[in-house]
C-alpha cells in the first residue's frame, strides 16, 4: 500500500492502471513500452525516487522547471511565508506582488523592456506574445523555426512542428511560416514582403535538440527584423534564468528583443506562472484596453512572490560562478567520454548548462536514455530529433553530484554503444 495522506494506491501497477483509465493512456503506455517504468515519488534537490524506491539524478528538470532543484528550501520557506498574507489574488485589479515582480523583471531585462503581462504557463505566455505582436503591427503572419516548439496552447501551437499542430487542426501555413534554423537567406525571404508581425525563436531550440545559433545569427535576424519592420520575440523559457551563464540567454547574445517570454524555471517548480515582457511599443494595447487578455491564474500573487526569490537566487554572483564551474566540468568530462566512443558519441552542443549530446544513430538518444535510466540518471531524448539527448544539469549542482553524473553517463553511453553494435532489437525503444 502506498498511502500519501491525500490519496493511496495498492501498488505501482495499480497506479499505472488508474493513470491509463483516468489520465492519459497513450503517454502512460509510451514510457512503459520504452522501458522507462518511472512514477516519480519523493523528490529533493536534483534527486527523485521512483515509487519502487529507485534513486535517480534529474537531468531533465521538466524542461528547466527545477533549475534550482526540486523543493528548494528557500523557495518552500518563501511560499510558506507568502501564504500568511497572499493567495492567487484578483486578476481584475492592481496587485501588490504582481507589480513587484514586474518591476524586478523589467530591471533584469534589456533596457528597452517596459512592462510585464502574465499567464499561468509558458504556452499562454507565448499566446500573449503573439497576440501582442499582431496588435502592434496589425499583421497576422508569424515566422518561426522548422522543428520549433513554443507550447501547445491555442495560438502558440501553430508556431511549432506539425506533429503538434495537425492533431488539433491548428496548422495554418498562410499565418505561420517556418524557416530553417541558422538560414539567414530563408529568414530574409520570409520577411521581404513586410507582412510579418513577428519572428519567434527560442534562443537555443530545446525540443529540436539544442542546435546552437551560428556566430552572428541571432544578431543578423534582429537586423532583418528591424529592416523589414518586424518584431523579434525571444522565447527564453529554457535558456533564461542563468542557464547560459547569464540571466537571459538572448542578452548574452547582445540582442534586444521586442518581446521576451519567461516560464518554467521562474516558478521554481513551486507555484505556476509565466511572464511576457514587452517594450514600450508592444505595450500599447495595455493602455488601449487592459482587459484585452484575461487570465485568472496568470500572475498569481503566491507565484509572483516565489518568482521574486527565484530571480534573487539566480542573480547571486556565487550562482553565476557555480554555473561557469558546472559548465566547464561537464565540458571536460563529456569530451573525455567522447574520445572513448568517437564514432558513436559524435557531438556536444553546449552553452552554459544548456546541453545536447549527439549520437550517430537515428534514435541514439532514446537508446542512451534507456541506459542512463538503468544507471540512475534521468535525461530525455529530443522529441523532434531523437539523435540528440537533452542533458540539462541544474545551476546549483554540487561538485560531487557532477562527478557522479559523469561516471554514470560514461557507463551508460558505453552500454548503449555495445547494444547498438550487437544489433539487439532492444537497442531501438519505441
Amino acid at each position: 500500500m502506498y498511502d500519501y495522506g491525500f490519496f493511496s494506491y495498492e501498488s505501482k501497477e495499480d497506479m499505472l492502471e488508474r493513470s491509463r483509465a483516468f489520465w492519459n493512456p497513450d503517454k502512460t503506455d509510451f514510457w512503459q513500452d520504452a522501458g522507462i517504468d518511472l512514477v516519480i515519488d519523493r523528490r529533493e534537490g536534483y534527486l527523485f525516487w521512483d515509487m519502487a524506491g529507485r534513486r535517480l539524478i534529474d537531468l531533465h528538470l521538466n524542461g528547466g522547471t527545477y533549475n534550482l532543484g526540486h523543493r528548494n528550501p528557500e523557495l518552500i520557506a518563501t511560499l510558506e511565508q507568502a501564504m500568511q498574507h497572499f493567495d492567487i489574488g484578483n486578476h481584475h485589479f492592481p496587485a501588490l506582488a504582481r507589480t513587484a515582480l514586474a518591476e524586478a523583471l523589467v530591471k533584469s531585462a534589456s533596457p528597452n523592456m517596459r512592462r510585464v503581462i502574465y499567464g499561468s504557463g509558458g504556452g499562454e505566455a507565448i499566446d500573449i506574445a503573439l497576440k501582442t505582436a499582431r496588435h502592434t503591427k496589425q499583421r497576422r503572419k508569424i515566422v518561426s523555426i522548422i522543428k520549433a516548439y513554443h507550447g501547445h496552447t491555442g495560438v502558440a501551437v501553430g508556431t511549432g512542428d506539425e506533429r503538434f499542430s495537425k492533431l488539433f487542426l491548428s496548422d495554418h501555413p498562410e499565418e505561420f511560416v517556418q524557416v530553417p534554423f541558422n538560414d539567414l537567406n530563408a529568414m530574409e525571404d520570409a520577411l521581404r514582403a513586410r507582412d510579418v508581425a513577428a519572428v519567434i525563436m527560442e534562443t537555443i531550440p530545446a525540443t529540436y535538440g539544442f542546435p546552437l545559433p551560428a556566430p552572428g545569427y541571432l544578431q543578423a535576424v534582429k537586423r532583418l527584423c528591424e529592416e523589414y519592420d518586424t518584431l523579434y520575440i525571444a522565447d527564453e523559457v529554457q535558456t533564461g534564468l542563468m542557464r547560459t551563464g547569464e540571466m537571459w540567454g538572448i542578452s548574452k547574445s547582445g540582442v534586444e528583443p521586442d518581446i521576451m517570454v519567461i516560464g518554467k524555471g521562474i516558478t521554481g517548480g513551486m507555484y505556476p506562472i509565466a511572464c511576457t515582457v514587452v517594450s514600450e511599443e508592444c505595450s500599447a494595447w495595455l493602455k488601449e484596453d487592459g482587459f484585452g487578455h484575461i487570465s485568472t491564474g496568470g500572475g498569481a500573487e503566491l507565484g509572483c512572490v516565489v518568482s521574486l526569490k527565484v530571480l534573487e537566487i539566480c542573480g547571486r554572483p556565487e550562482v553565476r560562478s557555480m554555473v561557469h564551474y558546472i559548465a566547464e566540468r561537464f565540458q571536460q568530462g563529456l569530451r573525455q567520454i567522447q574520445e572513448i566512443y568517437p564514432d558513436w558519441f559524435v557531438g556536444i552542443r553546449q552553452d552554459g548548462v544548456v546541453m545536447g549530446l549527439e549520437f550517430n544513430h537515428p534514435v541514439g538518444a532514446k537508446i542512451v536514455m534507456k541506459h542512463l535510466y538503468a544507471h540512475g540518471v534521468w535525461a530525455i531524448f529530443s522529441t523532434l530529433d531523437p539523435r540528440i539527448l537533452q542533458f540539462k544539469p541544474g545551476i546549483l549542482l554540487g561538485p560531487e553530484l557532477v562527478d557522479e553524473i559523469l561516471d554514470r553517463t560514461e557507463v551508460a553511453i558505453g552500454k548503449a554503444y555495445a547494444e547498438v553494435r550487437s544489433g539487439s532489437r532492444e537497442a531501438v525503444p519505441a
